[in-house]
Formats: C-alpha cells, structure tokens, sequence
C-alpha cells in the first residue's frame, strides 16, 4: 500500500486544497504525511496562503488519516493516487486529474477504450433509445460506457451498457458511498458489479448542486470521446464537452428535432464543429476503435480445439485460401475445411469469395471484460 494514501484521504476533507495545492505540499515536503502535520511557516513556505492554512489547521483537529482508511475499508471502498500503477490512464493524463479517486467496484486496464455518453435529465423517447443503442453498441463492442449516474440519458446509457454485458464507469457528484439519484439505488450496485462508481469527493460528502460541474472533467478525462445526445443550451451536459474540448478529447453530438428544446445543445455543437452521430460505427471509426471491436470480436468466441487456435493465429481480415491454411498447419484438407464450416457458424471467421476465408468482423457477441 502507498504509505502516503492516509494523508490524501486526510487532504481531501480539507477545504480549499484542491489538486493544485496537493501537488504543491507533494513537491515541498517529499511526502504528504509531513505536509499533514507541518506548521504555519512552512505550510507557507510550501505555497499555501493564510485561509488554506487554517482550512488545514481546523480539519487536523476534526479527523485522522487513520480514521479516513479505516473508513474506507469498512463502506468497501478504495481510492487510488496518481502514485498508483492502477491509476486510470487516460485520467492521468489531464492537467487536473484528481490526486485521489475514490473508487466502489473494480477498474480495469480494458476500460483505457472508454467514450463518455451524458445528456439532460430530461430526455424524450428519442433520445432515451439513442442513448440505449449507442451504449449497448459501444459495450457489445468492448468499449467502457461513462456517464454521470444522473436521471434521463446518463440513466439509459448505464443501462444499455450492464444489459449487453459490457462495461460501465459511472462519476459521481458525491461520496462513492452516497446513491443520488436514490431511485438509482438499485442501477448503482449493478454498476460496481459491472465497471464502478468513482469521484474525487471524500466519502459521505452530499450531493451539492456545486459539485456537479466539477465532476464532469473526470467523465471527460476517463473517456476517448464525448457524445451528447440531448441537452438544452444551458445543460452540465455541454460543460463536459467544454472540459473534453480542452483536454483534447473527441466531441460528438447527436443532431435532433429543431424545435425541441433537448436538442438545441447538440444540434449547437454540430454548428461548431462537433462530429456528427448517425451511428456507433461513426464514433468507433473516428476513435479508431474498430481494432478494438475486432479483438473482442475475436477473442469472445473462444477456440475449442487446437485446430481453431491454429487457424485463428493465421487468419487476418485480409483472405486467405483454404490450400494455404492446409499447407500451413500440415493438416487434412478435409479437418481444416470442417473446422472452418463450424468457426463460421460460430461467428469467428467469413467466407470471401470461393475457398478464401477471413476474421469475422461482423456479428458481434455479448460479452464481459473482467
């Protein structure tokens, strides 16, 4: 265990010392732990000004980091540092990214393929089913779905993930112990069960209308891209696509009726250069995921005998002639033909043109990635 994690639990219940200021006292004082217990002069000497001072000063005679670890343990959380191996990737990379993740579930290195799906809480039928098929193709396809846990689009994007099972991150606007909506209740545990819940606010902390905002820089910073389905022009929706913007992620919008509300955000975003969505083909060809899409494809159908693994091993998506595969694996013409008959009813490879075969991109399989 990083022996410095007490201490950015501890930091995180300190109002006022945010990223910024805890990477300030991390390159001062070497180690956290003497940051926490360090006197006004050199708390000042480290960067930090009069009012973060006595933010600290306050919060050192309220809790202790021991308190803070033990408190984790027992609501069967963990929080992850940007020390830690297990650091999301591309969350690492944006210029804020939280000191500490507080994290209920697993993450895992597959959720690196990650695209953000957000929208209003008020969505109308249309946007619930986009939001629906978008999240189950992206899932079926091996890409990690993220969103915000709220009402309306977040809600349908989460589902369509579970219910393909594929992966889903979810980032909360409060403690990864405090379920708000509470009628997500119920979608929130399947979450931790598929992918997890995860923010940078210490647990127990409320859901404040002020933390929202925020929060939308990690569903931006854990994702490749960004797609708004629907979202009024005034919607948290558009903050994350701002927060995409300037941390080089993809934005996409999904363009929607001129006359309804919901749909003036994305239809907006196009004018300004988002990329257009008509389909979640369009999204894994602009991130160039469909490599992804392959693998999964691949790999989810899993080869039951030695001469299945042989041919997948030489196949790609480019064909190649029955008598080349007979000749390459020193085997029967007859065995490998049979075989290749049962691998394209399985979905693993096509047929292209007479006796040449190829991987199977098409016919993808529901899967889980662990």
């Amino acid at each position: 265990m990083n022996s410095d994690l007490p201490y950015y639990l501890a930091f995180a219940r300190v109002r006022g010392i945010g990223s910024v200021r805890v990477r300030k006292l991390k390159a001062h004082f070497g180690l956290l732990q003497r940051a926490w217990s360090a006197g006004e002069f050199d708390l000042a000497a480290a960067g930090l000004d009069a009012k973060s001072i006595g933010s600290l000063t306050q919060t050192r005679k309220t809790i202790s980091p021991d308190g803070e670890m033990a408190q984790l343990a027992s609501a069967g959380a963990m929080a992850l540092t940007l020390e830690d191996a297990t650091y999301p990737k591309l969350l690492r990379e944006v210029s804020d990214a939280p000191p500490v993740l507080f994290v209920k579930g697993v993450l895992t290195e597959a959720d690196a393929w990650a695209v953000g799906i957000v929208g209003t809480r008020r969505a109308t039928v249309y946007g619930r089913e986009v939001a629906d098929v978008l999240a189950r193709e992206l899932a079926t396809n091996g890409i990690t779905v993220v969103s915000g846990l709220a009402r309306g689009i977040d809600a349908s994007a989460h589902q369509a993930a579970i219910t393909a099972g594929g992966r889903t991150i979810a980032v909360l606007g409060c403690g990864v112990d405090v379920t708000y909506p509470p009628e997500h209740r119920k979608l929130a545990k399947q979450i931790t069960e598929h992918g997890a819940l995860v923010s940078d606010y210490p647990l127990g902390t409320p859901p404040d209308a002020a933390n929202f905002p925020p929060r939308n820089r990690i569903i931006s910073g854990l994702s490749l891209g960004v797609v708004v389905v629907e979202a009024d022009e005034q919607s948290g929706a558009l903050i994350t696509t701002q927060f995409a913007a300037e941390q080089g992620r993809d934005v996409f919008a999904v363009p929607g009726n001129i006359f309804n509300r919901t749909s003036r955000g994305p239809n907006r975003l196009i004018q300004q250069g988002a990329k257009v969505v008509l389909d979640t083909q369009s999204i894994l060809e602009e991130l160039n995921l469909n490599m992804v899409a392959d693998r999964v494809e691949v790999e989810a159908a899993v080869p039951e005998n030695d001469t299945e693994r042989l041919i997948l091993a030489r196949l790609n998506y480019e064909p190649t002639h029955v008598d080349e595969l007979v000749r390459a694996l020193a085997k029967p013409t007859e065995e490998v033909t049979a075989t290749l008959a049962l691998m394209e009813l399985k979905g693993m490879v096509r047929q292209s043109g007479g006796t040449n075969y190829l991987l199977a991109r098409e016919g993808k399989v529901h899967y889980r990635v662990d």
